[in-house]
């Protein structure tokens, strides 16, 4: 699992999200996902799930609006379980619980979706190994099936407590306004290859990994920017091998027009749809 997850590959290692309420929100975090806080403040705190990693972090405006419908943002953030049998553990904990939650096989990969109570989107999955996966043409073969889950029940038979300290973020899926100015932004600018085409939708990765980032513009073509206050995504950040490469990536960026900005331990770029990303070593 963690080979597509590790340098030199470039994958998502961290997002940021607005919530209405932190403390509802650390709650259904901590009790329905399974995250614990790593550090809190008054409008922010930042989970994990090792005590040292951070690996969501919420934030609560003081002038919080919720969730707008139709624009562009976060469609869910995925959070990646070391194994089959860990997410038996989870789909188990979800059913006692009865946290409402869809599921699908997407041959890849089985996974469980969840919106946390803002609205915000959440996949929780475990990957098939990478072997199986079946490639043609330079694309790798996904699906959208129904999830076995007796079969997947049956894996484990262990106690919910908490995500194991493995889990990582796997992937985040993004609305964007324009799949044309998305390709060209995500492939010559981060470098990003297409790895499968879906019905107004692209999914990207590097490293023969399934997806990294998935784009889709099923809230529509030209789909606003949300509200800065508004529920939903803040940033996420890429994490590269080293300066060089991420120095290579904002290089390619400034080069089809876009603007960089260096803050503080990292490099900030927003995408054509709004979407904040941090470039991280």
């Amino acid at each position: 699992m963690g080979k597509f997850h590790q340098k030199p590959i470039t994958f998502v290692g961290e997002v940021s999200i607005n919530v209405l309420d932190l403390n509802k929100a650390i709650l259904f975090y901590q009790e329905i996902i399974g995250l614990q806080v790593l550090k809190k403040t008054d409008r922010k705190a930042v989970l994990t799930t090792d005590g040292k990693t951070p690996l969501l972090t919420l934030e609560q405006p003081a002038d919080v609006i919720p969730k707008e419908g139709r624009t562009t943002g976060l469609y869910h953030f995925a959070l990646l379980l070391p194994t089959r049998a860990d997410l038996s553990i989870f789909l188990r904990h979800l059913l006692q619980t009865k946290y409402p939650f869809g599921a699908a096989d997407h041959e890849v990969s089985e996974a469980l979706y969840i919106t946390d109570p803002d609205g915000n989107g959440i996949e929780v999955y475990s990957d098939r190994p990478s072997a199986d996966w079946r490639w043609a043409g330079g694309e790798v073969e996904m699906g959208t099936d129904p999830l076995d889950g007796n079969d997947l029940l049956r894996e484990s038979d262990g106690e919910w407590s908490k995500l194991p300290a493995g889990t990582l973020m796997g992937h985040i899926h993004l609305h964007v306004a324009d799949l044309r100015e998305t390709e060209e932004f995500y492939m010559q600018g981060l470098g990003y290859a297409v790895v499968n085409r879906y019905a107004g939708a692209l999914f990207t990765s590097t490293g023969g990994y399934h997806h990294h980032i998935g784009l889709n513009t099923w809230n529509g073509v030209g789909a606003p920017a949300p509200k800065g206050n508004s529920v939903g995504l803040n940033w996420y950040t890429l994490v590269y091998a080293d300066e060089e490469a991420r120095n290579k990536v904002t290089e390619q960026l400034e080069g089809i027009g876009a603007v960089v900005t260096e803050k503080e331990g990292f490099f900030a770029v927003t995408d054509p749809s709004g979407n904040e990303i941090h470039l991280v070593v």
